[in-house]
């Protein structure tokens, strides 16, 4: 997020960014939206690991800022309900097999489908 913010400062003061730019900082913003909790009620480590996959994967670029949360809200809600077995297989390896990440992407290609933004 350093970086980001760093670019953030940057690009104030750039008046023509290029589209390698535009698309950090866009990522960088949904960055911020993705990272953010309710106080006191931190998100499970499987869903954690879910979104900032999803995230850092490109499935949310083109997501509007402003629906960001919900997007996550709804992903999160389908990987209960879909998919649990990738869920519980996250929380019990605490780590990404080769397999798990096959599954995890084709489980998101899913929801992309059928969400509409």
């Amino acid at each position: 997020l350093a970086a980001f913010r760093e670019l953030a400062a940057f690009a104030q003061f750039a008046s023509d960014l290029d589209r390698t730019t535009r698309a950090q900082l866009e990522r960088g913003l949904r960055s911020q939206e993705v990272l953010k909790q309710p106080q006191f009620q931190p998100f499970p480590m499987a869903k954690e690991v879910t979104i900032i996959y999803a995230l850092t994967n490109g499935y949310l670029d083109d997501v509007p800022i402003e629906k960001v949360r919900t997007w996550e809200v709804e992903l999160h809600r389908f990987m209960e309900s879909a998919h649990p077995e990738i869920i519980e297989t996250i929380t019990k390896e605490k780590a990404l097999s080769d397999e798990t990440i096959a599954k995890l992407r084709a489980a998101i290609d899913e929801f992309k489908r059928q969400v509409v933004v």
